[in-house]
């Protein structure tokens, strides 16, 4: 379940880079970054999730597990090879086709996001810093510090971009609409996903002889 999650989440990372209409927090901060850092986008995941994985292993290692691992060396290229693959299969795509791809990559990443998780074999490097700082301060919930962490990379991924030259029109391709629908509407889809199919498999899973 965790395999199958992180993989197909770095597929549904694909076509939110292809529909080009915003990517989650995180992706935006991948996009600045990629944008200005002259390495492949796989290598660069990796490297900047090593980065979040050290502030876990100083302050909380309960959070890291096999999917942490999966997660931090193979979504990158998974997402790097999708959107490859997207864009020849579909090297011109209108606005109708963008929304389809967008919508599609939510569905979908919601989906995997529930095995990941249920799975319950470790979070992502980028889940786990939220956690660690709203468990070491217990005055502070998780949820302010995730929508701290997610305005914080939303706001260098904005900044790294224009960096790079990105007009107004290309830095809207990574922090647009596909933002705003991650931010608001992936918690219940993934909740739909997990209390409907994720939760009923492992059960049925763990019944067999």
């Amino acid at each position: 379940m965790s395999a199958l999650g992180v993989i197909v989440c770095g597929m549904s990372v694909g076509l939110y880079k292809r529909a080009a209409l915003g990517v989650d927090p995180f992706q935006s901060l991948m996009s600045g970054l990629d944008a200005v850092i002259p390495i492949s986008f796989g290598t660069l995941y990796v490297i900047v999730n090593l980065v979040l994985l050290s502030f876990s292993l100083i302050f909380d290692r309960t959070k890291i597990g096999l999917a942490t691992l999966i997660n931090l060396f193979f979504l990158g290229y998974v997402a790097q090879y999708s959107l490859a693959f997207l864009t020849k299969i579909f090297p011109d795509v209108n606005m109708a086709g963008r929304v389809v791809l967008l919508l599609l990559g939510t569905v979908i990443m919601c989906f995997a996001s529930a095995f990941y998780f249920t799975a319950d074999l470790g979070v992502s490097t980028y889940d786990a810093v939220s956690l660690v700082i709203s468990q070491k301060q217990s005055k502070v919930r998780f949820k302010y510090c995730r929508i701290l962490a997610d305005l914080t990379c939303v706001a260098l991924g904005t900044v790294l971009c224009k960096i790079s030259g990105f007009s107004w029109g290309e830095v809207f391709t990574v922090v647009g609409i596909g933002t705003i629908i991650s931010a608001f509407f992936m918690g219940p889809l993934i909740d739909f996903f997990n209390v409907h199919v994720a939760e009923p498999f492992l059960d049925g899973k763990k019944k067999q002889p």
